[in-house]
């Protein structure tokens, strides 16, 4: 997030597009309705209608794997009428005459017809974005320009152009000078407690701690020398998907899985199945036993979050200090000691000499040092400064107080650099074989692959077994009853569940969640329409068909 959580509630106009906010992050969006009772404009644009649909000032309501379009209009309105932020453009952005250029073609008239978006819409939510403006009431940052907030989450990352689409959220920001400023900004809702942290040092293929690039040879030997190596391997490493395919190839021979279920959450799980039996050797380090554990040669008990200390760094970069509250059960261990001693005992084996013994931590306390000492950005973070708030990188040194907002002035990469983006459709599209949209997301009472949440007997008892929505013309056509079974199919699999009918989806369209052990989604997910950039698959957007099983069949 370029901003911070509480900014939300002073922001004039928020725009949320790809976030069911009120059931996978409800915290945040305490902070959108209490913004919108007080004045600011909520502009939604989503498929399906989600509860904060009932707060929305202007919901639009675009078919799903359309909203690329209804951006670019955007952006063309803007430009049309005048709204741009000249002054910012001209001194904080490069780019910009070829993003002009991009964005020509692409009226709302055009975008109505492709996306069902009517034109007046799309125009007004552009003109209420550009301006800033509010609903009714006072802004809390006085005359002129407002300050509009985009908010956006998996329902446009896990796409095939999601790059794409970031990117424009990036240009419609920097195209209305919506950056650098409080209650601004283009911010990301991370899916998960903690995933902003892991990426923060070091949890992705191509970076090293603090998004330093692999390919970068002086960076990437200053870390390989606090260390005490040499150099580290210059090449990216594989995505989650990569890795599966290489699996199954016979490239990829071994696999550490570590609070991860990806024989529950990865697309495509036929395949994802013959790729994990197909390793030579797989370790899952969980704190329950899961669908992906059942097929482990060794399984390594994690300690829970309440029962270790640590840090967390949420979605809007904020690094707090975790403090244990009951002891792990039986023989369950932090994450980090498990790693250490598993760390020790390789390199024990492999006879390395080291001037200094590279997984000896007392604490975790010592952890976050040598985190700090490799991540520029938790430069400054210790764990004797988080014991209030926490700490909001980035945090350059010792005394820096942290960044609530970024992009201050100028951006880190000196300008902003807007980029043209090509609008395309999904990668795979319905036809006469699979008439219809399936996407899939999350509910308020289960979380991910359910590990966790179907264990709770309170959250089971409200939401018990899987259900797929599905629009009432759909289930009148199909001869589907709400309540009723239904068995959803795809290229790669099929699932039978219950259908929840009503008008929260579109016609066309089905919404499944992933919380399902006895109707995964992902069954049906597919992995070849992955993103050229991110390598994230397209789990939002694939072509099913349903069926409605005949009388008493099983």
């Amino acid at each position: 997030m370029t901003n911070s959580i509480r900014e939300i509630r002073q922001a004039d106009c928020i725009l949320i597009t790809g976030s069911n906010t009120a059931e996978s992050h409800p915290v945040i969006s305490y902070e959108v309705i209490r913004a919108v009772k007080s004045g600011a404009n909520l502009i939604l644009i989503d498929p399906r209608r989600v509860p904060l649909a009932r707060h929305a000032t202007h919901y639009l309501q675009a078919q799903p794997g359309t909203d690329i379009y209804v951006f670019l209009a955007m952006a063309h309105l803007i430009l049309r009428e005048g709204l741009a932020d000249t002054e910012f453009l001209a001194q904080r952005v490069e780019g910009f005459e070829d993003f002009r250029a991009c964005v020509a073609e692409h009226t709302p008239e055009a975008a109505a017809l492709i996306s069902g978006v009517p034109a007046e819409q799309i125009e007004t939510a552009a003109r209420l974005y550009a301006g800033g403006e509010r609903a009714f009431g006072t802004s809390a940052f006085g005359e002129g320009r407002g300050h509009s907030t985009i908010l956006y989450a998996m329902g446009i990352t896990q796409r095939s152009i999601g790059t794409q689409l970031v990117q424009m959220l990036a240009n419609l920001a920097m195209l209305t000078g919506q950056v650098g400023k409080p209650s601004t900004g283009v911010n990301p809702l991370r899916g998960q407690s903690n995933v902003q942290g892991a990426c923060d040092v070091g949890g992705l293929p191509e970076y090293l701690p603090g998004y330093q690039r692999v390919e970068d040879d002086v960076k990437r030997r200053q870390v390989a020398q606090a260390w005490g190596l040499d150099d580290l391997p210059s090449r990216a490493g594989l995505t989650v998907v990569e890795m599966m395919h290489a699996a199954a190839e016979g490239k990829l021979k071994a696999m550490y899985v570590m609070g991860e279920n990806p024989l529950m959450s990865d697309p495509d799980l036929q395949h994802v199945e013959k790729a994990l039996r197909n390793l030579d050797f797989l370790v899952v380090q969980d704190i329950f036993f899961n669908e992906t554990a059942q097929l482990a040669h060794v399984i390594l008990p994690a300690a829970a979050s309440l029962e270790k200390d640590g840090t967390m760094t949420n979605t809007e970069r904020r690094v707090q200090l975790l403090r244990p509250v009951v002891r792990a059960p039986g023989e369950a261990r932090p994450d980090w000691s498990i790693l250490a001693e598993v760390g020790t005992r390789i390199d024990r084996r492999r006879a390395l000499e080291r001037e200094v013994e590279f997984w000896e931590f007392a604490s975790t306390a010592d952890v976050m040092d040598e985190i700090a000492t490799v991540t520029p950005i938790y430069r400054g973070v210790r764990h004797h400064r988080l014991r209030q708030a926490g700490l909001t990188w980035p945090v350059p040194d010792a005394r820096h107080p942290g960044t609530p907002t970024l992009h201050v002035g100028t951006f880190s990469r000196g300008k902003g650099q807007m980029l043209p983006v090509t609008a395309q459709m999904p990668a795979e599209q319905p036809d006469a074989e699979y008439p219809l949209i399936l996407s899939t997301g999350r509910t308020l009472y289960h979380y991910h692959s359910g590990t966790m949440t179907r264990r709770s007997e309170g959250l089971a008892w409200r939401e018990p077994r899987s259900y797929a929505e599905i629009n009432e013309a759909d289930a009148a056509r199909l001869g589907a009853r709400d309540g009723g079974p239904i068995v959803i199919v795809s290229r790669r699999g099929q699932v039978r569940t219950q259908a929840r009918v009503g008008k929260r989806v579109p016609a066309g369209t089905v919404f499944l969640s992933f919380h399902w052990r006895e109707a995964p989604a992902n069954l049906l997910t597919h992995d070849f329409g992955l993103d050229p950039k991110a390598k994230i698959p397209e789990y939002k957007i694939c072509a099913v068909r349903v069926e409605v099983p005949k009388r008493g069949r099983g």
